[in-house]
């Protein structure tokens, strides 16, 4: 049964760098998950573009979104001329510019808030507490989606929490430096949010993961890098649905 999978396999497109640190974790991630699944030597069938991040950062600071969509949709047309079947942008915050690339190209993107999404909605939760980039806490592409797409409420911290959380990301985890004090303010900005009802946590940033994990959070947390990289070898082995 694993070899006939195995030979149906899909190539799955990896669209990362950003940052390099959790793009390791996916190609980690998705091959651990190929080899569980099918056995034996067997490993994904991938290509990666890895862009340079601090291109992409500099166009997130100045509010040049439009040009970091025709950037990351011209390195997906790529990965697709390369065969890839399946496409992963390999990142939260860069999902603001999914559309861009969905135009772009004709393979599928498997978006991580939907990855995400369902897991909660099967986990039955129905209010969780979000932390990642400002970004992707403040603007709606990713918060939005949730809320019309799957119902669930999401609560954000507060401005000063989202100031610390947001630069923790970019000088710290981004470089891959782990702190004990930053993790013990991440705990403490969770509790938070558990106080106002978050029954789960989503780490909605790829690099979180590196910092927390759940022995530091009383409520289920939903590491979207695990879950996204999860879907997608789940996707290379039995095919794309697009109603799912």
């Amino acid at each position: 049964m694993s070899e006939e999978q195995g030979s149906r396999m899909k190539t799955l497109g990896l669209l990362g760098g950003m940052s390099w640190e959790s793009t390791a974790l996916y190609y980690q991630i998705i091959n651990e998950t190929v080899r569980a699944k099918l056995g034996g030597l067997h490993s994904a069938k991938l290509i990666l573009h890895s862009v340079d991040f601090h291109d992409i950062e500099q166009l997130q600071q100045e509010d040049r979104w439009e040009e970091a969509g025709s950037l990351l949709a011209r390195a997906a047309h790529q990965i697709e001329l390369a065969g890839a079947d399946l496409l992963v942008l390999c990142t939260n915050t860069m999902h603001e510019i999914a559309g861009a690339i969905e135009q772009t190209v004709q393979i599928p993107l498997l978006h991580i808030a939907d990855a995400t999404a369902q897991e909660i909605r099967e986990s039955g939760m129905v209010t969780v507490g979000f932390l990642g980039t400002r970004f992707t806490m403040e603007r709606d592409f990713y918060r939005g989606r949730l809320l019309k797409n799957y119902g669930l409420n999401v609560l954000t911290p507060d401005e000063s929490d989202r100031t610390f959380v947001h630069r923790v990301i970019y000088e710290e985890l981004c470089l891959g430096k782990i702190r004990e004090a930053s993790r013990n303010e991440y705990k403490k900005i969770i509790q938070k949010l558990v106080d106002r009802g978050a029954e789960g946590i989503i780490l909605g940033c790829t690099e979180i993961p590196l910092l927390v994990q759940p022995e530091d959070s009383s409520v289920p947390l939903f590491d979207t890098t695990k879950i996204h990289a999860r879907k997608a070898a789940e996707w290379a082995i039995h095919g794309f649905d697009k109603k799912t």
